[in-house]
């Protein structure tokens, strides 16, 4: 047996240039500056979870955006009548449309017709080429409204227009690499590293900046054309609605001092045509004054002491360096088409940023080296191939990462850690099968040949469910949730090549070159435990397996009642906070001080050394300012209990996004289970497929369970080790199915209970090594990990064990008990229920119905 050189050639040239592009990865910045330039230079980006900043979701008002759009379209509706001498009574604005009422009702064809002409044609979608306004007549009135298709139409542009001024206004404060992008139909994500002032970001992102310039009223009566508008200190003006020079004339805003008061201003300037009107104005209206309004707030309202004919101007107020800069950004950047609601706020110190990277590498290089030291104790010199399988893996992981322009987080970090434990799960199954295959008296390359390929098919399905995992964890999870299902995703596909194709050339290579006749894969040490030619017999502890397990199960559910899960903020909406103090915090003051807030029950938990708690407290009413001003009196009220502290981390989820995300988890869980269910039917045949959705549902009991009991937040991070669990729950059910597949071919005459006792016997080795060796790349994370990623190793460790105790006393009683079930009722009836009567299609061959 050889290999083919074009092939050894092709797995070279792919590792070459796999360590070429992860290299930036470990090089300091000033090494990889004197690379030369053919060289690649990207590296993965880091999440704000890892290295600081702020991240928001934006919504565009879909009511405030119709309701604006339909005052702009009063206004088009009077000029077009007026302009056709066309009469009315009234033209109005009710809700959400406008009511004509004409004078003459003979003119209302007329009518209806010049009104359509104030509509736009759709540009994309369905309704593409269709108006957006729907003219409607309901007795003596015409109806004018914005079509569904319209009201998507505005909203969607809106969304464009919105990211396009987001990225000025980010580009006027000098924000380094940050991410602006669309998600979903009306809502935008930014994220800023570095960027830690909530309020200021706020006021940057959300305001929406259209800037109008006044004239107020004799009188301070409210009065036809007159509204009353109020300053920051509350004072009100009677502003007229006629807007006498619009925002859009600005063409440039500085931040400057008054030379009188030294304190900050806005300084601003007009172009041409507005600095034309402005003159026009101010010499107009000498001892009369004006308004500068923002956002329907007054800035300023000063008296007109003479003509401006300069173009330029100045507001004043109460301005901070920091407020007056926003905003003169907002303003050269432009008005906002919308308002944006911040739905979503997530802020991460740089120093927490710093602790998660430290316990990240940490964590992963502590699991790395327990599963290579495992793997070389099991396996021997052998063990060393497997290693260093294992390292390509880690590599090519990470030029991977680096080639899709991945974000690595905290919990993507988890994902590469696990990648490696799967990874090494196929290292175990093909050594494992080598060695049955020598046993049996097989020559070296005998055994090499079948042992990858009796374990390529086990390979292929253990990683087919853990992909469908990754993949719905994606398609419905947010943020570092994602990143943690491509790195799953990424180390799943990888392995493939890593563990599979890279060691099998490796493994005949040196077969061949050493001359081996026999392949001893032997154990470094003995084993104190050997789980070879062992014959058990499981399923005589089928009715307890299963009992206790039930009976487990039972309990998980009482616990989720009673006391319930301790939902996190991403799914009961609200404030969280993380707080770091120099000694162990005394939670009894924190928590007298901060209930005192009368901000509703405010919870604390601490964590680690007890130096780090959580601060939670609930939603406020009165929208965005109601939950700035909490978060800033939590703040207050923390530097004042303890002037040490520092608040590393804030989390705002506003109501919406909090049951989107709930039932986006819940839905997650569901269609992961039902894809595991279908997968596993086609590969195997329903009772298979039963049996492992029943176990399933009774580990993912036991994992809320194990939630409920222990306190653990219980929030997105929580669902992705739930999916991955279900994955890693159905791989491991999997190697043995795969076992019972090819035992159901070998020895058809065999009693079914006798046969699966045989199938856990042979795989028992194979169960106990991939679930030790992920349970061991797990463990340093689940201890140094830190509270981001706690929800997620700890309950992964807990259901390692019981997905590799579910797979011999749950999953295997459940096949012999439906095998039992068929005996009796099907048609043909046997004495003795067999192995031929639940035997899987061949591979490759049409499955058949069994009566």
């Amino acid at each position: 047996m050889r290999n083919s050189p074009w092939l050894v050639f092709t797995y070279s040239v792919i590792i070459f240039l796999g360590i070429l592009i992860a290299l930036p990865n470990a090089l300091p910045q000033s090494t990889l500056d004197r690379l030369p330039s053919w060289l690649p230079h990207n590296r993965v980006s880091l999440g704000l979870d890892l290295r600081g900043g702020s991240h928001l979701v934006l919504e565009v008002d879909e009511a405030d955006l119709t309701r604006e759009r339909l005052q702009s379209l009063l206004q088009d509706a009077r000029r077009v009548l007026r302009e056709k001498n066309i009469q009315t009574k009234s033209i109005v604005r009710n809700q959400n449309q406008i009511v004509v009422t004409l004078t003459d009702p003979a003119q209302s064809d007329e009518a209806v017709t010049q009104l359509k002409t104030l509509g736009n044609a759709i540009a994309t979608g369905l309704s593409a080429g269709q108006s957006d306004l729907s003219v409607t007549t309901n007795g003596g009135n015409i109806i004018v409204a914005f079509s569904p298709a319209g009201i998507a139409s505005n909203v969607d542009s809106a969304v464009q227009q919105s990211l396009e001024v987001i990225r000025q206004r980010v580009d006027q404060v000098g924000v380094a690499e940050p991410t602006i992008q669309r998600i979903g139909g009306n809502r935008v994500l930014v994220q800023l590293p570095g960027a830690q002032d909530p309020s200021r970001l706020r006021q940057l992102l959300g305001s929406t900046a259209k800037m109008s310039f006044h004239m107020l009223a004799p009188n301070n009566q409210p009065g036809p054309g007159v509204t009353m508008l109020k300053d920051e200190e509350g004072n009100s003006y009677p502003v007229l609605d006629r807007v006498e020079i619009s925002g859009d004339r600005l063409s440039d805003a500085r931040v400057s001092f008054d030379p009188n008061t030294h304190e900050p201003v806005v300084s601003f300037r007009f172009d041409s045509a507005g600095a034309t009107r402005f003159a026009d104005i101010t010499r107009q209206n000498v001892g009369n004054p004006f308004a500068i309004v923002l956002d329907d707030k007054v800035l300023s309202a000063p008296v007109i002491r003479e003509p401006i004919t300069g173009g330029s101007g100045q507001i004043s107020g109460n301005f901070s360096a920091d407020s007056a800069t926003t905003l003169a950004a907002m303003l050269r950047a432009g008005a906002l088409p919308a308002k944006l609601t911040v739905i979503e706020e997530r802020t991460v110190g740089a120093d927490l940023g710093a602790d998660a990277i430290r316990m990240g590498i940490y964590s992963g290089i502590v699991g790395f080296a327990l599963v290579a030291a495992f793997i070389f104790i099991l396996y021997g010199t052998w063990g060393f191939l497997a290693n260093f399988a294992l390292l390509i893996h880690t590599i090519l992981t990470f030029s991977a990462l680096t080639l899709v322009g991945a974000t690595l987080t905290l919990p993507g970090i988890a994902g590469v850690v696990l990648g490696i434990g799967l990874a090494v799960d196929a290292n175990v199954l093909i050594n494992e099968r080598i060695r049955e295959e020598t046993r049996k008296g097989k020559s070296a390359f005998a055994a090499i040949d079948t042992g990858f390929r009796r374990a390529y098919s086990t390979i292929i399905d253990g990683n087919m469910t853990a992909l469908i995992a990754a993949a719905i964890l994606f398609w419905f999870g947010t943020g570092p949730v994602r990143g943690f299902a491509v790195t799953m995703a990424l180390g799943l596909i990888i392995s493939m090549f890593t563990s599979v194709a890279f060691v099998r050339v490796t493994m005949i290579e040196i077969t061949r070159r050493h001359k081996l006749k026999v392949l001893n894969i032997r154990p470094l040490i003995p084993m104190m435990f050997n789980p070879y030619g062992r014959h058990i017999q499981f399923m005589k502890a089928r009715f307890f397996g299963v009992t206790v397990s039930a009976l487990l199960s039972i309990a998980s559910v009482i616990l989720f009642i009673h006391p319930g899960l301790n939902y996190g903020v991403d799914f009961r909406g609200g404030i969280q906070m993380s707080v770091k103090t120099q000694e162990a915090s005394d939670l009894g003051r924190f928590r007298e001080g901060l209930n005192s807030l009368g901000l509703g029950e405010v919870s604390l938990q601490s964590y680690g050394d007890n130096n780090t708690m959580a601060v939670r407290a609930q939603r406020q009413d009165g929208g965005e300012e109601a939950q700035t001003a909490a978060v800033e009196k939590l703040k207050a009220e923390i530097i004042k209990i303890d002037p040490s502290a520092t608040v590393t981390g804030t989390d705002v989820i506003g109501p919406k996004v909090s049951g989107e995300l709930a039932w986006a988890g819940i839905l997650s869980v569901v269609i992961a289970s039902l894809a595991m269910l279908f997968y596993i039917w086609w590969r195997f045949e329903w009772p298979f497929a039963v049996g492992a959705i029943v176990t399933l549902i009774l580990d993912v009991t036991k994992a809320i369970g194990f939630f409920a009991l222990t306190g653990l937040d219980f929030n997105l991070t929580a669902i992705a080790a739930i999916l991955t669990l279900v994955g890693y729950s159905v791989n491991d059910k999997v190697v043995v199915y795969d076992r019972m597949r090819e035992n159901m071919r070998l020895y058809k005459s065999m009693p079914l209970r006798e046969l699966i006792d045989r199938s856990i016997n042979e795989t028992l080795a194979r169960s106990l090594y991939t679930n030790a060796t992920a349970f061991l790349a797990l463990l340093p994370m689940a201890i140094w990990g830190g509270s981001a990623v706690e929800s997620f190793a700890v309950p992964m460790v807990f259901g390692i064990l019981v997905a590799g105790a579910s797979s011999v006393f749950i999953a295997a009683p459940i096949l012999l008990f439906l095998g039992d079930w068929r005996r009796r009722h099907g048609k043909a009836v046997a004495a003795t229920d067999t192995a031929a009567e639940i035997i899987p299609p061949e591979e490759g061959q049409p499955r058949k119905t069994v009566g």
